[in-house]
């Protein structure tokens, strides 16, 4: 590291610090949260992707195709089920959320059920996001010690601190167009390291020629997932929608830039481009793994730097190794705003469930300027939280992608059954979707606490099936009064439905054939 690539981290680092004082005014909590409704589609787009393919996608996924025991362009195949996830929820969940005009998408279910049920789900989700947070930051401050040599200490407080101001002052505007930046960032790096390795190893023709076989395969046909974590096609497919569908529309986190969208129409835009590009960047992200990997694989004094069972050191080691003055302090800022894109979002949304939820409690709407102090008291104070359980944080997959999905795989499901409930049927009650979420939430939390030798991804679809079960037989068996149903709002027509479930087809279709394509 050279003066050079201090000074373009820092100056980064202002430059954020500067937008949020440029968005620092807000109206209200509907401006706050939500940019009062008023961002263009493009940008929430982006906004979207960068939290989703972030730091963690930036580092771990080529990891895991580069040298994860095991790995390879099997990772392609977690991408396969979003379009037909996107299907889902431009069906009616989205649009009925968007048309609710709610900040939190959890005060729909208030509204459909009772306040018991918006508080449980809120409980969930504030759980489960919080800790997902904490490994993140966790994860990244170690990449910051290797690259920059900061202790972990220093790490976490550098990208907390300067996130907390930037996030807290300008709220869903500063959000969105920091990640906006960050994810043109993110991009551009892993195209820079893809272009940078592929001169170190002599081309691509000789990438093919080194790499292991079983990395080219992109698709498992040969298990079902029932022995382990071994990233079969059903569990992929099957897990993979409801992962997707539940996280893009039942997840604050994410949702919450859904219901940021001006209309209807911006809504299907977004959703759409989503669903449109995330596969080319993820193959991106896949293919610059592969080629690296090939590097540490055939070097044994760089794969000697690399911790035992910490496969994600091996960007920050290829770019502190490879990548001149310069351009090493532009990839640590891609990696440092793709940190800071994920715990932006976490801090906003959980501040707007949190806000939302003790007002309610309240049984009181606060004047705009109150609402807004409490809603920056609320993002610093879950800041803070997620920094804390950042340190402490430990390893409990291969790689972190890995084990922020696993995370999530024990609540999306439950999750979005409880969501599809509330706006498809009608007899369901507060008591029922309740104890259903509930015992949804607790069989996945047994089979990994019992460590059932079944791949997690299998948990989105057993916690889904579960709740919806057990809440219809409560419901069937014992009928309560039922809460005012609300209506659902028409989503997308069949055709944009369909062509979507057949992109998902087609990205199956590429995925077999890409080691085709590359051995060719």
């Amino acid at each position: 590291m050279t003066t050079l690539d201090y000074t373009i981290i820092a100056s980064y680092l202002i430059g954020l610090l500067l937008l949020g004082a440029l968005y620092r005014r807000h109206g209200g909590g509907n401006d706050y949260f939500l940019a009062g409704r008023a961002l263009s589609w493009p940008a929430i787009t982006l906004s979207v992707m960068a939290t989703q393919l972030s730091a963690i996608s930036f580092i771990s996924a080529p990891a895991f195709v580069g040298i994860r025991e095991g790995g390879g362009l099997i990772w392609l195949s977690y991408e396969l089920a979003l379009p037909a996830a996107v299907a889902i929820m431009l069906w009616r969940l989205l649009p009925s959320l968007h048309k609710a005009g709610v900040v939190s998408v959890y005060d729909y279910l208030e509204r459909r059920f009772t306040r018991s049920t918006r508080l449980l789900i809120s409980f969930v989700f504030q759980l489960s996001r919080s800790f997902a947070t904490a490994i993140m930051i966790y994860a990244i401050s170690l990449i910051l010690q290797g690259t920059i040599g900061l202790n972990q200490y220093h790490a976490i407080a550098l990208i907390g601190v300067i996130t907390l101001i930037y996030s807290a002052m300008g709220g869903m505007r500063a959000v969105v167009y920091g990640d906006a930046l960050q994810m043109i960032l993110i991009v551009s790096g892993a195209a820079i390291c893809l272009f940078v390795g592929l001169q170190e190893a002599g081309g691509f023709s000789n990438v093919l020629a080194l790499v292991e076989p079983q990395r080219l395969q992109a698709i498992n046909l040969e298990s079902a997932g029932f022995a382990g974590s071994d990233f079969g096609l059903l569990p992929m497919l099957f897990g993979g929608i409801i992962l997707y569908a539940s996280y893009y529309g039942c997840d604050q986190s994410e949702a919450q830039r859904a219901l940021s969208t001006r209309s209807l129409s911006d809504l299907r835009k977004m959703l759409v481009a989503v669903a449109l590009l995330r596969f080319p960047i993820t193959l991106l992200y896949c293919v610059t793994g592969l080629v690296i990997g090939v590097l540490f694989l055939n070097n044994a004094s760089l794969m000697d730097q690399i911790p035992d069972g910490k496969p994600d050191w091996m960007m920050p080691i290829f770019i502190v190794e490879y990548l001149p003055s310069g351009l090493v302090g532009f990839l640590v800022v891609a990696i440092m705003a793709a940190a800071m894109s994920s715990l932006s979002s976490a801090i906003n949304s959980l501040a707007a469930v949190s806000v939302e939820d003790i007002y309610r409690l309240k049984g009181r709407r606060p004047k705009s300027h109150e609402y807004v102090r409490q809603a920056r008291l609320a993002g610093i104070g879950w800041g803070i939280v997620t920094l804390v359980l950042s340190l402490y944080a430990g390893d409990i997959a291969p790689t972190v992608i890995e084990a922020i999905n696993k995370i999530g795989s024990v609540f999306y499901g439950p999750v979005l059954a409880t969501f599809l409930l509330g706006i498809h049927t009608r007899r369901t009650s507060s008591r029922a979707v309740n104890i259903g979420l509930t015992a949804g939430v607790v069989c996945n939390i047994l089979l990994w606490i019992l460590d059932i030798p079944l791949f997690w991804f299998w948990w989105n679809v057993i916690g889904f099936t579960v709740t919806v079960v057990v809440a219809l037989l409560i419901a069937s068996v014992r009928p309560d009064a039922i809460p005012k149903t609300l209506p659902s709002v028409k989503g997308a027509g069949t055709s944009l439905l369909g062509a979507l479930v057949c992109w998902s087809f087609v990205l199956l279709g590429l995925s077999i054939i890409i080691p085709m394509i590359l051995k060719a």
